[in-house]
Order: C-alpha cells, then sequence, then structure tokens
C-alpha cells in the first residue's frame, strides 16, 4: 500500500478540527444541532408513502371527520338539557286598594304578593326524552365510524390509483428501450437499403407516442396527488413520494360472511337500527302527552300593620282538550316516523348486500384476469415480440408486426396492474361496507 502524506498546512487545520472537538459546550451544541436536525427533516431520508401512514394521517386531520366529531359533541350537550325539569317561575306583584292613594297599610286589601311555581312533567315523560336524545347522539357516532371507514376506502383507492400510475410510468419507460430496438433495426435494414423509411417513421411514431402517454400519466398523478391531499388533510400542493409496494393480501371471505358481517358491524345498520330504536321511544312519548302535567304555586301575600300576612298553595294541570288535533296527530306523527325509519333500515341493508355483491364480483373477475395475464398472455406476448424482432433483423417478419406485438405486451402489463388495483380498490369497498379494516 502507499503512503499518505499530510502536508503542514493540512496538519495544521486537522489540529485545529480536534482543539474544537476538545471543548465540552461547542461538541455538546454540535450534536445537539445534528440531532435535531436528523429529527425535524425525515423526509430527506424517507420518501416512500405508506398507506397506513396515509390512513392515521387522515384519520387525525379529515375535515369530515373533524365535522362528524363536532356534531356528535354537540348533541352530548342536549341529553342533560332534555332531561331536566323546566325553569321555575317567580313572580311579583302589587295589589292597591283604590285610586287616589298608595294604600298599602292602610287598607285591607292592599298588598304585595310573590309568588313560585315549578312544573313537574308526568312521570316518565323526562326519562324518555332523555333516551330519545342519547339516542339521537348515538346516530351520530355512528355517522363518525361511517365517515371515518369512507376516508379509509378513499385513501387506499387513491393511494393505489396513484400506485397504479406510477407503474404505468415505469412501464412506458421500461418499453420505451423496446421501441428503441426496433427503431435502430429500422434505420440499420434502411441505411442497407432493405427497408423502406416508412418503417423508420412508424417505429419513431409509436415511441413518440409513448412520449405523449408519460406526459399524460404526469397529468394524472399531480391530480391524484392532490385529491389524497385533500383527503388526508393537508395543502393540495404538498409533496408526496411514490407509494411503496403493496403485497397482495389474501381475502378469504365468502359473499354470506360478508353480509352478515355488514348486518351486524356496519355503522351504516347500527344507525339506521338507532333510528328505529328512538322511533319506538318517540310512540311511547306520544302516548304519554295524552297525561296532563302539574303545575304547583306558592304564593305569599304581604300585608302591614294589624293586618296578618296570607299564604296559599295551588296545583294546576293542563287539560288535553285539543287531543284529536294535537295529541293524536304527534302519535301518528311517531308511529309515521317509526315506519320510515323500518323501510329506510331494510333498504340499507339491501344497498348494502348489492354493494357487496357487486364488489366482491369485481374482486372474483379481478383475481381470474391476473392469472390471466400473469401466467399466459404477458409471457406469450413477451415470446412473440422476441421472435418477431429476431425476424425482422433477418427480413422475415414486417415492422408492423414486431411494432403490434410490442404494443399488444404493454396494453396487457398495463391491464395486469389495473387488475391488482382493481382488486385491492374492491376489498377496501367492502372493507368499508361491512365495517371491518383490513390490515
Amino acid at each position: 500500500m502507499g503512503n499518505v502524506s499530510l502536508g503542514g498546512e493540512n496538519l495544521s487545520k486537522l489540529g485545529k478540527i480536534f482543539t474544537l472537538l476538545n471543548k465540552p459546550r461547542l461538541f455538546a451544541f454540535l450534536l445537539l444541532f445534528i440531532f435535531c436536525f436528523l429529527l425535524c427533516t425525515p423526509s430527506v431520508f424517507s420518501d416512500e408513502l405508506s398507506v397506513e401512514e396515509l390512513i392515521d394521517e387522515a384519520l387525525r386531520n379529515n375535515p369530515d371527520i373533524l365535522t362528524a366529531q363536532a356534531k356528535w359533541k354537540t348533541s352530548t350537550f342536549r341529553i342533560p338539557q332534555v332531561k331536566s325539569l323546566p325553569d321555575p317561575m317567580f313572580m311579583l306583584g302589587y295589589q292597591n286598594e283604590g285610586w287616589r292613594k298608595y294604600s298599602f297599610g292602610e287598607m285591607e286589601g292592599a298588598q304585595w304578593i310573590s309568588s313560585a311555581s315549578q312544573i313537574f312533567p308526568f312521570p316518565g315523560k323526562l326519562s324518555l326524552k332523555g333516551e330519545m336524545a342519547e339516542r339521537d347522539s348515538e346516530v351520530l357516532r355512528h355517522g363518525i365510524d361511517s365517515v371515518r371507514l369512507n376516508v379509509i376506502k378513499r385513501v387506499k383507492e387513491l393511494f393505489y390509483d396513484l400506485y397504479l400510475t406510477h407503474k404505468e410510468l415505469d412501464l412506458v419507460r421500461e418499453r420505451a428501450k423496446l421501441f428503441k430496438r426496433i427503431e435502430d433495426v429500422a434505420l440499420a435494414r434502411y441505411s442497407s437499403g432493405i427497408a423502406p423509411q416508412q418503417e423508420v417513421l412508424m417505429a419513431q411514431t409509436e415511441k413518440y407516442m409513448l412520449l405523449e402517454r408519460e406526459e399524460m400519466l404526469k397529468g394524472k398523478m399531480q391530480s391524484i396527488e392532490a385529491m389524497l391531499n385533500t383527503t388526508i388533510g393537508r395543502d393540495v400542493n404538498s409533496p408526496l413520494g411514490r407509494p411503496s409496494e403493496p403485497s397482495r393480501r389474501e381475502f378469504e371471505y365468502s359473499i354470506d360472511e360478508l353480509i352478515r358481517l355488514a348486518y351486524e358491524a356496519s355503522p351504516y345498520v347500527k344507525s339506521k337500527e338507532e333510528m328505529v330504536s328512538t322511533g319506538k321511544l318517540r310512540i311511547v312519548m306520544a302516548e304519554k302527552e295524552y297525561y296532563p302535567d302539574l303545575t304547583l304555586t306558592g304564593t305569599v301575600i304581604k300585608r302591614a300593620r294589624e293586618f296578618e300576612d296570607m299564604w296559599s298553595l295551588t296545583m294546576a294541570v293542563n287539560i288535553p282538550l285539543f287531543y284529536k288535533t294535537k295529541q293524536r296527530q304527534a302519535l301518528n306523527e311517531a308511529r309515521s316516523f317509526l315506519s320510515e325509519a323500518e323501510y329506510e333500515l331494510e333498504a340499507t341493508k339491501i344497498t348494502l348486500s348489492a354493494e357487496i355483491r357487486n364488489n366482491y364480483s369485481i374482486f372474483k373477475t379481478a383475481e381470474k384476469l391476473m392469472e390471466l395475464y400473469k401466467s399466459g398472455l404477458i409471457q406469450k406476448t413477451y415470446q412473440d415480440f422476441e421472435l418477431g424482432l429476431s425476424g425482422y433483423v433477418t427480413g422475415k417478419v414486417e415492422a408492423i408486426t414486431v411494432i403490434s406485438r410490442l404494443k399488444a405486451l404493454i396494453d396487457y402489463e398495463t391491464q395486469y396492474w389495473r387488475q391488482f388495483v382493481e382488486r385491492e380498490k374492491a376489498i377496501a369497498r367492502i372493507e368499508a361496507l361491512t365495517g371491518i379494516r383490513g390490515e
């Protein structure tokens, strides 16, 4: 090995560095600066997008989720209000005897009057109102779960769309090299006078069409990134890296199992079930409105001099005299509300079942097509292309044949990844419908 010699100037600089490092405070400050730099700039070292990290961020920052949470929290404040007694009433008045002068203390009928009254609803009304408010709040709480599942589904769909766009860009760039091989052969044949110039132009045209497709994919990528940023609660112009390579997830559920899960766990179904429960409570409440409420009033009458003070305690009840147009109609309204809620529950179950079947069909079809493309069409078409290119070099095959085979290869490869993405998106939609969250 050769010897390495350091000049005097280099040794002097090296000595100054070691002198600085020997100062404890300066050395500690330098370490702290490096640590903060590494902590605050993670994107410098990692630009790969993780779907789980995006989902976690969306669950924290998505505006639709935050709005649904605020609505639910607002509804909880109503529960103690409806369970409380109506506000008591206080009255203060004066009764004078005669019009000529203030006669308090001189006339027996002159007196100051004060009273307090409290309405006591018929037993069971307040508890029913509180339970109805709790049911309404539960509907909104299940609404939060529905929004969360939709956001998770949306993030996954956009993530896979972005992944597909990157994948198509990779395919375009890789297959552009194969078109370059065709162009080189066409140029060589044209230079030798074996092939016409038309074959060169044909190969170059196909190459430029790939460049056009590449630009279109870049524009599509920007649009997807903007939508993904909006969904996770970022600024639309926030930079996003390349999606990580997703693995093919196993999904072994049957249609019957998925429908059962949807009926048992889906927040859409639970929300409608809560509305049915509320409808039943509204009927009970409407029936109780036939019974009168009680109002207690205590009165103190203050008189002066030899006239003794007086007091009274009275009880009043409201009479449902107009029950045909009020209480009876309220009961009819409650019964109609219950019927509406039951119909909505049944319609929700039917819709869920249909959407699950549709997406399950998409999932199964995508799996079969992926297997067809991967194990058959892609390999066969690639072999045909290589054979065709070899035949074109020797003049046994025409240029249009080679180009057609290469275009078919690109289409099959693209379709394979599109079906991969369709499969994953179908799973994401099924998970949102059934209330399950896949890993």
